[in-house]
């Protein structure tokens, strides 16, 4: 398939004429802001502490092979499939146990990872554009991941904020797209959903009756078989999408 073209918005005729939208649901990691480097810095600052306050754990992994063992860890568990914290804590456990380290410092390691995992810096676009669009349509937000918008400083923009570890299941549930358009009192085709995950955002909204917009900030390509109702590079460029074929 050919790489995506982010200079132009494609039209909607191509996927026949939205509904007009009541509200957009956002998702947040590499949408709202670049997600990659604030987990490298934070999974370092972390393996730096545990050096400091528990060095037999240090002695026996790195910081790859305990992202090893949490991949592992999954398949225990389903809550683990939508609770990453819990995911995260049962992992650091488990290596504090394997190397007689005292497991009641896990929670203060915890906290100090949960603190640099909240240290994101949205896009340049993001405020100015939420600021804009909360102005005429319902806001909210679907992740899987367990950022606090009150700590980033983005809650004021949002009606909603549902994720997946409080509400017990992830996307592409259908039912955690339904429970945010149930708390906006919107239908589903009256909703987009904006994301940058091809699977679980684009086709996991369009699979629970939502419109999908992708938001491709990196320059990626759709996998075959996946067309969402825009694609953009930017929020900028959703905001013109909404206004130019889809509110009404």
């Amino acid at each position: 398939m050919a790489p995506t073209n982010n200079s132009t918005i494609p039209p909607a005729s191509r996927l026949g004429k939205p509904a007009a939208v009541k509200a957009v649901l956002f998702d947040l990691d590499d949408t709202l802001w670049p997600i990659e480097p604030v987990i490298a810095r934070a999974e370092q600052l972390l393996f730096d502490w545990l050096r400091d306050h528990a060095p037999a754990v240090t002695r026996q992994f790195t910081i790859e092979s305990l992202r090893q063992q949490r991949l592992d860890l999954v398949a225990s568990n389903p809550v683990f499939k939508f609770d990453l914290w819990q995911l995260r804590h049962a992992a650091l456990t488990n290596a504090f146990k394997s190397v007689g380290e005292d497991t009641a410092k896990v929670d203060a390691a915890m906290a100090l990872f949960s603190e640099a995992r909240h240290a994101v810096t949205p896009f340049d676009d993001v405020q100015p554009v939420l600021a804009r669009l909360r102005q005429r349509l319902l806001l909210g937000t679907v992740s899987n991941g367990f950022a606090d918008l009150g700590k980033i400083g983005l809650a004021q923009h949002f009606q909603v904020s549902i994720a997946a570890h409080s509400f017990g299941s992830a996307k592409p549930d259908p039912a955690i797209f339904h429970a945010a358009c149930s708390a906006l009192n919107v239908a589903p085709e009256e909703t987009v959903y904006a994301g940058d995950d091809p699977m679980l955002d684009v086709l996991g909204a369009q699979q629970a009756g939502l419109q999908a917009v992708w938001i491709n900030r990196f320059e990626r390509v759709l996998p075959a078989g996946v067309s969402a109702q825009a694609s953009c590079s930017s929020l900028h460029e959703l905001e013109r999408w909404l206004e130019q074929t889809a509110i009404g």
